[in-house]
């Protein structure tokens, strides 16, 4: 289930989804490796995960304010 406008603006720092306390940063998935990594200082950054040539990548997507 895709993540909605809504949930992406509520991440908030050190409270996952669940309402679990964290002092990491933490994923909120999306689809097909796609995910939001809401860090520990409160920035959040967009980032992709996809396999290249046999090898897992990694690409970050984009930063929200």
């Amino acid at each position: 289930m895709p993540l909605t406008v809504i949930q992406v603006r509520s991440a908030k720092p050190g409270i996952k989804p669940d309402g679990t306390v964290t002092a990491q940063a933490y994923k909120m998935t999306d689809e097909r490796g796609l995910y939001l990594e809401v860090k520990s200082t409160g920035s959040k950054l967009w980032r992709f995960r996809y396999r290249f040539d046999g090898k897992e990548k990694l690409l970050s997507v984009g930063n929200l304010s």
